[in-house]
């Protein structure tokens, strides 16, 4: 453990460490996804899709292990079920920050199939981490304000039509497929100017999700519905950086699939009003827990 080193000089230590293996195990994978790119055959896509999601879990260890070697944190991961590998899932989860991405490969390590996140468009051009996730063929998404889309109306849907196509390829390996339902990190300063609800989250965009279960409901083994809060870290980003993340807290809930969650969202009104007053439940509750938690 080298958490007792001062954060100005641990902060040397850490960034080179993570971006290390960024690039190495990044790297890997993305020279790999080139393989697939440049012969588009379904057996190479396959090979290539296994070997991907070995290096994945094998970037997902290393960082874990450079977290724990330079940070003193509790890892404090409570679940109600047992899963498996060879299965599908979809986790839908709260974000909090960029270190949320680490923690939930954590969690993924060990118990579920190798996740695939939904992306932000902007990180498809990030050196190694953007080209990795292109490789294993997350979906990046673009998000349009809704003046944006007044002026574009051409613009709009082709979020879904990027989960559609997503969809089809994570079809043939076991996948699960983690969508940050409020489209981006919460701070105080988005919570005013969403004019959230809730006390600790930014409201649910429930559009991604439920074509996600309307195209792949069937093969899904459960809703993983999963609460991340970091109690004793303002900043967690920075904090891991200088050695200062002491405890990161993980519920994960497990919802069937069924009809309720399963349907037309986009031309069953009445489906659409059940589908986000079942979230808009969901999140209700997330808000309570973070709030429990952090008065713990």
């Amino acid at each position: 453990m080298l958490s007792f080193l001062p954060g100005w000089i641990l902060i040397f230590i850490t960034i080179p460490l993570f971006f290390g293996i960024t690039i190495v195990l990044g790297g890997s994978i993305f020279l790999f996804g080139l393989v697939k790119f440049f012969i588009p055959l379904k057996p190479v896509s396959l090979a290539v899709g296994f070997i991907n999601n070995f290096l994945f879990r094998g970037w997902a260890l290393c960082n874990l292990l450079a977290i724990n070697f330079t940070n003193p944190v509790k890892w404090e991961i409570e679940s109600d079920d047992n899963f498996n590998k060879k299965s599908w899932y979809l986790l839908i989860c709260n974000h909090v920050s960029w270190v949320d991405i680490l923690v939930l490969a954590q969690v993924a390590l060990h118990q579920l199939p190798t996740p695939r996140f939904f992306l932000k468009n902007e990180l498809k051009w990030v050196p190694f981490i953007g080209m990795a996730c292109w490789a294993m063929d997350m979906p990046f998404m673009k998000r349009f304000s809704s003046s944006y889309l007044k002026k574009h109306p051409e613009k709009k849907g082709q979020d879904i039509e990027s989960t559609k196509a997503s969809c089809a390829k994570f079809k043939y390996i076991p996948t699960t497929i983690i969508n940050f339902v409020e489209g981006t990190r919460f701070s105080k300063s988005k919570h005013v100017s969403s004019g959230s609800d809730f006390d600790n989250l930014l409201p649910p965009k429930a559009g991604g999700i439920a074509f996600t279960l309307a195209a792949m409901g069937h093969l899904f083994s459960g809703v993983l519905n999963v609460t991340l809060n970091y109690p004793d870290n303002a900043v967690p980003g920075q904090d891991m950086l200088l050695g200062k993340l002491k405890r990161v807290q993980v519920k994960v809930e497990v919802h069937e699939v069924s009809d309720e969650i399963v349907g037309d969202y986009f031309n069953d009104d009445a489906f659409k009003a059940r589908f986000q007053g079942w979230l808009n439940d969901v999140w209700v509750k997330k808000d309570k827990l973070i709030a429990k938690l952090n008065n713990q």
